[in-house]
């Protein structure tokens, strides 16, 4: 019994983590915009910038999964990394309503969503 309210929990706590790393994500571009307002860096910094803020936030969510999971840590963190690119590919499917632009960056924002989650989740043993 105590088995299936474990599993039955599971896709809450991944949702919760999920929301936690775009709550991260949104507050981490705020601040972003906020010093490319106040110092007026290039666009080069604007995109290690973002980039850091995904793999910080993949990382952190895969550290919480990987806390809460007892076995396989490093697969529940690679499946949020990779939630979230999904959920973030949707988004910006939607919002450009083009895939001109995102194809020469997918390949490289999937690895890092996805390997950041997973290193997060086999670094919180």
């Amino acid at each position: 019994m105590e088995q299936t309210n474990k599993a039955s929990a599971r896709p809450v706590f991944l949702l919760k983590i999920l929301a936690f790393s775009y709550v991260m994500t949104a507050v981490c571009l705020m601040l972003l915009a906020l010093l490319l307002y106040k110092f007026r860096f290039g666009e080069m910094v604007v995109n290690i910038g973002i980039i850091v803020i995904y793999v910080l936030a993949c990382f952190m969510s895969g550290f919480l999964v990987g806390k809460r999971m007892e076995r396989r840590k490093f697969v529940w963190g690679f499946l949020v990394g990779l939630s979230y690119f999904a959920i973030l590919l949707m988004v910006s499917l939607v919002l450009k309503n083009e895939t001109g632009q995102l194809g020469s960056d997918l390949g490289s924002t999937l690895f890092l969503c996805a390997g950041s989650g997973m290193l997060g989740g086999m670094l919180s043993s």
